[in-house]
């Protein structure tokens, strides 16, 4: 049976230890007028100014989490606004994130291309595209073609889903679960 083709980015699964991942995460801020659409389900980074940043795929950037949506005071209407993404270029201080950032944390993710059990336990880049405006979600898939031991790859697969429809690893959209591999938290290495 064919995949779902459904693009979702990283969705939070459970943790490492197999224990429920709560809805734990953090808050971060993203700098005023940061021109850039994050998507919940995208990678984020840490940045030297005290905020965070879409993470860039293929990039050997330390990821400090998953983009959970965020809130800001909309600069038009003055408003409180709450969205599942930031929309890119919003002028405002109080632009807070809401961010998975467990390093413990098991992600759901969808693979680019066929995956086989022999792609498990690989370190893997992800591709990233623009997300969906109407629904807020992140299209980064899994790179399954990017893929070695280093560990500036992002992310690790450590299984495939038990999800009928989405299991089939003979095809694309197969769903993979994930741990960050380059985690902020883990690399023991600040910013300057």
């Amino acid at each position: 049976m064919a995949n779902v083709s459904e693009k979702f980015g990283l969705r939070p699964y459970r943790k490492l230890d197999g224990t429920p991942l709560v809805g734990a995460q953090n808050r971060y801020t993203v700098k005023s007028s940061y021109a850039t659409a994050i998507y919940q389900g995208d990678l984020v980074i840490p940045t030297s100014t005290g905020n965070i940043e879409k993470h860039t795929g293929g990039t050997s950037n330390a990821v400090v989490g998953v983009f959970n949506g965020c809130f800001y005071t909309d600069p038009t209407t003055q408003k409180p606004t709450y969205k599942a993404y930031y929309p890119g270029g919003v002028a405002a201080s109080d632009i807070t994130a809401f961010v998975v950032d467990d390093p413990d944390a098991v992600f759901l993710m969808d693979a680019n291309e066929s995956f086989t059990r022999a792609d498990l336990y690989k370190n893997y880049s992800v591709v990233n595209t623009t997300g969906v405006t109407q629904t807020g979600l992140s299209k980064a898939q899994l790179d399954v073609a990017t893929s070695g031991t280093a560990t500036t790859f992002v992310v690790q697969a450590i299984d495939i889903s038990q999800d009928p429809e989405n299991s089939d690893v003979t095809t694309s959209n197969a769903n993979i679960l994930v741990r960050i591999n380059n985690h902020f938290y883990r690399s023991g290495t600040g910013l300057a």
